[in-house]
């Protein structure tokens, strides 16, 4: 059973940073494309930075760029996402999702995605 379990989450002042984990099993890590997502309140999930398997290709949302990091540790079967200069429009429950294949024309849109985890809640204050 393919499990996603997210951590790290949780209150932050407005120009903080944060890290985010999602442990994973259940499958073969290094077979898999990773990504974050994050749903607000009212808005629709929106894939904010994806990995491919191998760590090599990286992509980020224009919402996110140049303030997050992605990575996976393959020894560790883990994904972080590490963002810093927070806004308070970066609050949203944070996702981790993996899935095997990607369309390279749009890596982070959720259809490349089955496998879900339950989501950390992030809560940026101003």
């Amino acid at each position: 059973q393919v499990q996603l379990v997210e951590s790290g989450g949780g209150s932050v002042q407005a120009g903080g940073s944060l890290r985010l984990s999602c442990a994973a099993s259940g499958l073969i890590f290094d077979d898999y494309n990773m990504g974050w997502f994050r749903q607000a309140p009212g808005k629709e999930r929106e894939g904010i930075a994806c990995i491919s398997w191998s760590g090599e290709r990286t992509y980020y949302a224009d919402s996110v760029k140049g303030r997050a990091t992605i990575s996976r540790d393959s020894a560790k079967k883990t994904l972080d996402l590490t963002m810093h200069s927070l806004k308070p429009e970066d609050t949203a429950v944070y996702y981790c999702a993996a899935g095997p294949a990607w369309d390279y024309t749009s890596p982070c849109s959720r259809t490349n995605y089955g496998y879900w985890g339950q989501g950390t809640q992030v809560t940026i204050s101003s």
